[in-house]
């Protein structure tokens, strides 16, 4: 069974959707919500959600490059078991390190000016999150799978 899973980057201004095809297999920008009040946000979310049947909720997670929480992640944890609550979802969380460097790169290399496209930046750094997740569950399925065949010949 496949799960509906929507990815979040979450900024102080922005954040960046993203969802899922129905195979599981690839995430893709959604669109980028200005985020101006906890309630409007919400809102938006909850009509994402109902739309796309959502199962799950994938947060990015800012760590520092040392591997601690700082400020900015406590602030996106606060803002995601909130979410996560009023939209009554699961949570998971990715290390989201580099995810918006990353995201600048690939606009770059389709030629679109990053610092004219900070919602595209969004948008692309959740998807980046949610592939992140859709890779490691196929990768911990697959895991399984090989010691589950491996357990039927010892």
């Amino acid at each position: 069974m496949r799960i509906s899973a929507l990815g979040l980057d979450v900024g102080k201004k922005r954040i960046g959707v993203a969802g899922c095809d129905g195979t599981g297999l690839i995430a893709f920008g959604l669109t980028t919500i200005a985020h101006k009040s906890l309630k409007g946000t919400l809102a938006q979310l909850q009509h994402i959600v109902e739309e796309r049947h959502v199962q799950l909720l994938i947060v990015g997670l800012p760590y520092s490059m040392d591997g601690t929480l700082g400020f900015q992640a406590r602030q996106v944890q606060k803002f995601a078991e909130t979410a996560a609550a009023a939209l009554n979802l699961p949570l998971e969380y990715v290390d989201e390190r580099l995810t918006s460097f990353q995201a600048e790169q690939l606009l770059q290399a389709e030629g679109i000016s990053p610092s004219r496209h900070k919602g595209l930046i969004d948008q692309k750094a959740a998807s980046i999150i949610l592939q992140q997740w859709l890779d490691e569950q196929r990768a911990q399925k697959t895991q399984s799978s090989e010691h589950d065949r491996n357990l039927e010949f010892t």
